[in-house]
């Protein structure tokens, strides 16, 4: 077993009776697909942005929330702005999270995001860490990371590849900020988003792109020469730098 303890999450937990209908009407995906593991989702603002993003698991009476700790206090106080009558109780859990990959010990869930993220352990896990270098595996799986690539009140879910990370349903009904998002869902093509580079030199992730002179978008994460940046499609076709560092698009 290859494990690493996750020691910037934190795990709120959604009890109660209406558990289930109460974040079916605010986050981005299905909740009754807990059924078959866990959930990818985000919560979004009214206009459409995202807030937090985070991996739903339903346990015994209970739907878990793994969200990145910097989020989960404005995240909690989110959700419980919108509890109204229903019948919930939001709450911290104290559980420490593992992820690992390979063999995944009893009660584990598969990362929903990508098979390449392995799995998700609540609890403790007498296993030695294994370091793990997981930014190389977001990078090769083009895949954001809370509060890096996912810029509270700024980014886009379908701009930040939540569609191809089954982080939406476009059929599950209406949540917080669904408009904003099912307008974008039905453009011919969206000019800009989330791609992976290749990158020659370094840079400070968050670092600008430019091309051609113009602004094209930021640099952030980079493992091994390669990178994550959200760019403007259009102006990077023949590259571009970020800093003292060469970018272009890798080929899909």
């Amino acid at each position: 077993m290859q494990a690493d303890r996750c020691t910037d999450r934190r795990i709120l937990a959604v009890s109660g009776a209406d558990r289930a209908a109460f974040l079916q009407g605010l986050v981005t995906n299905d909740v009754e697909r807990l059924r078959d593991g866990a959930v990818y989702a985000a919560m979004l603002t009214p206009q459409g942005k995202y807030m937090a993003d985070f991996l739903l698991v339903a346990e015994d009476e209970r739907i878990l929330i793994d969200v990145k700790d910097s989020l989960a206090d404005a995240l909690a106080q989110r959700l419980a702005m919108y509890k109204l009558r229903s019948k919930v109780v939001i709450e911290e859990t104290g559980l420490p999270v593992w992820r690992g990959l390979g063999a995944a010990p009893a009660g584990a869930v598969a990362d929903p995001r990508d098979p390449a993220l392995g799995w998700r352990y609540y609890g403790a896990l007498e296993v030695e860490p294994a370091g793990i270098d997981w930014d190389a595996l977001r990078v090769d799986a083009c895949i954001p990371e809370s509060g890096v690539e996912l810029q509270p009140g700024d980014s886009f879910i379908l701009e930040t590849g939540f569609e191809r990370l089954n982080g939406v349903d476009f059929r599950k009904g209406c949540y917080v900020g669904q408009e904003v998002t099912a307008r974008m869902k039905h453009k011919t093509a969206l000019r800009k988003g989330l791609a992976r580079v290749i990158v020659e030199g370094s840079a400070p992730a968050g670092t600008p792109v430019e091309a051609n002179g113009k602004s094209a978008g930021t640099l952030y994460t980079q493992a091994g020469g390669r990178g994550l940046a959200f760019l403007r499609f259009d102006r990077m076709k023949d590259g571009g730098v970020a800093g003292e560092a060469e970018i272009r698009m890798e080929e899909a």
